[in-house]
């Protein structure tokens, strides 16, 4: 099942947002440490994160979130 369908199936069940996530994290650790840095307001380590990510897969955060928020304007 893609992520899409995953997500559907969790929104259908009417499950919150904290609950989808911890269902979609799963056994990965790196994404269950992002969800108990998010439920303790780790603001700067969640981004730090995904900055270093995008830096990775040599992708420019700051350009795509600046798309991503123009989005919801």
């Amino acid at each position: 099942m893609n992520p899409m369908q995953m997500l559907q199936n969790f929104i259908m069940k009417g499950l919150s947002p904290q609950k989808i996530a911890e269902q979609m994290v799963g056994n990965n650790p790196m994404m269950a440490n992002l969800v108990k840095m998010a439920n303790v307001g780790d603001t700067e380590g969640v981004e730090k994160v995904a900055r270093n990510m995008f830096k990775e897969k040599g992708r420019d955060f700051d350009k795509e979130f600046s798309e991503f928020r123009s989005k919801f304007k």
